[in-house]
């Protein structure tokens, strides 16, 4: 019995060493693309760019609204029987699909008036709209086509596909940005990468699924229940998730915008730990047999983990700060206590993330109406408290908010302990 759990010790050793060695490579080169963009835009496109990335995320949050972890949830229950597996993900895609206009009606207006806000003039707002345009429709399926191979742990493919997407994005970037240093061609160069890889992805899933099986109905029952449970907290995150770049943008500085997103490069560590546990951990959680002894052992090993991971990732940099905001330039090499606001922020939404996935990916993720109560809670506080036109201020605020959902999503865990141990 114990060379057993040796064994499974070893090999899960092996495939989070694989597998982070993998990410800090996909995260270096998406560093290294996002300095290059950083030293090449001036500060005015810079701050333009950091408002058209962040719309681009709210734009994804939206047309998921829960879709994919939805897939995940129904597909760790076939995901061995490639026609049911196939169903899965071609009804997660049509309803992606249907989300995607809705998305799009509502975010457009509001990025061209924050846009405008700095000062962007309308021909800007135009062409910045446009250039997110490929880049969407590509995030559009390639969350969902990502879940086949996950379930499957056929990981190197998969992170193979985001080097080369990665490495491309960076190639364009230089190529294009030094004779046209303008944010929607940084944009751009950014999406059309992202196109190509999508198409690989669907042929990293082919050999596990049916393509030929149509949107089950009582699939996409399911998959409802699941976006009609999360959709209320899609819809109030896809405005919070980044509250940090809209208060800016409205109540800030064009200067203030740029090192909010300048230093928000950094969380570049944050999304390694997340790929690992998005690539690792969670489909293995959503694949636990409700019998198995150990699902509360490997759950709470897995979020204890991360949180220490995280502690340190925060303690070094904070103290190798100075050398770190060197690699931004002058004009963001004195952000010192806002970079260290930054880090313990993202260790925050990192750990909530982790928390509410766990609790997704077992059916049970926390209800919405609690999340969105207690951020308008520590949104409420925080404005009574903290300089909201002030990037130290937005960034308390932040970190409030992380500490409220972290401990939100903690006790739905808790107090869901008997349906993980009998489901």
């Amino acid at each position: 019995m114990q060379a057993v759990q040796i064994a499974k010790a070893k090999r899960w050793a092996k495939q989070i060493s694989i597998t982070g060695a993998a990410q800090i490579i996909v995260q270096a080169v998406g560093f290294l693309s996002g300095i290059l963009v950083i030293r090449l835009l001036p500060v005015e496109q810079y701050a333009y760019y950091t408002i058209a990335n962040t719309m681009l995320g709210t734009m994804t949050i939206l047309s998921d609204s829960g879709i994919s972890s939805g897939v995940m949830a129904q597909g760790g229950k076939v995901w061995q029987d490639k026609k049911k597996l196939g169903a899965v993900l071609n009804t997660g895609l049509y309803l992606r699909r249907r989300f995607a206009w809705v998305a799009l009606s509502i975010t457009i207006p509001i990025l061209s008036y924050l846009l405008w806000k700095q000062g962007a003039d309308w021909i800007t707002c135009v062409l910045i709209t446009a250039s997110l345009i490929p880049a969407f429709f590509a995030a559009l399926s390639d969350n969902i086509l990502q879940i086949v191979p996950k379930l499957h742990q056929n990981i190197t493919p998969l992170q193979q596909n985001q080097v080369t997407v990665g490495i491309g994005r960076l190639l364009l970037s230089g190529l294009t940005l030094f004779a046209f240093p303008w944010a929607f061609v940084a944009v751009f160069a950014s999406g059309i990468p992202r196109i190509w890889g999508n198409g690989k992805l669907k042929k990293i899933a082919e050999p596990y699924i049916d393509r030929s099986q149509r949107a089950n109905t009582s699939v996409q029952v399911e998959i409802m229940r699941m976006v009609k449970r999360i959709l209320p907290s899609s819809m109030y995150f896809a405005l919070s998730a980044e509250i940090t770049v809209w208060l800016l943008s409205i109540f800030g500085t064009t200067t203030a915008v740029a090192q909010i997103g300048a230093l928000g490069r950094f969380s570049l560590v944050f999304s390694i730990i997340s790929s690992i546990t998005s690539i690792v951990v969670l489909p293995r959680i959503a694949r636990l047999n409700p019998k198995s002894e150990k699902k509360l052992f490997f759950i709470g090993m897995s979020i204890l983990s991360t949180f220490f991971v995280c502690l340190i990732a925060v303690s070094l940099l904070s103290v190798l700060s100075p050398y770190v905001l060197w690699i931004l330039g002058d004009n963001y090499s004195s952000l010192k206590q806002e970079f260290v606001l930054v880090l313990i922020a993202g260790a925050l939404k990192m750990v909530s993330g982790l928390v509410f996935g766990i609790s997704t990916a077992r059916g049970k993720p926390t209800n919405s109406m609690h999340i969105i109560a207690g951020n308008i809670m520590a949104i409420t506080i925080g404005a009574l408290f903290f300089s909201l036109n002030e990037l130290a201020g937005i960034l308390s605020l932040s970190i409030l908010i992380g500490f409220t959902s972290l401990i939100i999503n903690v006790l739905n865990l808790f107090l869901n302990l008997k349906f993980f141990i009998n489901n």
